[in-house]
């Protein structure tokens, strides 16, 4: 969370924004928003949107979220990453296919097992 609280201070700076007017734009007291950036109060969720909105900075740069990091799904064809999510699905059915057909084969050998088990009964 210091990190976070870090980056804010940062780019607070970097606009020339000081405490008292974030405080006025969060509506609170701007001894509460000193107490807000030295990690003496929690920072909600609320509070961290709002500061990005106010700071004018996306989430992702308070939160320190490297953009490769981060992956977006879509329907399309020409997606990026549709061939990524392809092979990984493909990687799935190949190990479910795996799977079940070892289960027949287990099965197959339950059922052979039982056929055997009653003839040396019935003998």
């Amino acid at each position: 969370m210091e990190s976070v609280l870090e980056r804010i201070k940062s780019i607070r700076k970097q606009k020339g924004y000081s405490h008292e007017y974030l405080a006025q734009e969060l509506d609170i007291s701007q001894v509460a928003y000193s107490k807000l950036e030295k990690n003496e109060t929690k920072l909600t969720v609320e509070r961290l949107f709002k500061l990005a909105e106010i700071l004018e900075t996306p989430i992702a740069d308070l939160l320190d979220i490297k953009a490769n990091n981060i992956y977006h799904q879509n329907n399309s064809d020409q997606a990026i990453g549709h061939q990524e999510v392809q092979n990984l699905y493909q990687e799935n059915k190949d190990k479910t296919d795996k799977i079940i057909e070892l289960y027949e084969a287990r099965l197959q050998d339950k059922d052979r097992l039982i056929a055997q088990l009653s003839n040396k009964i019935k003998f």
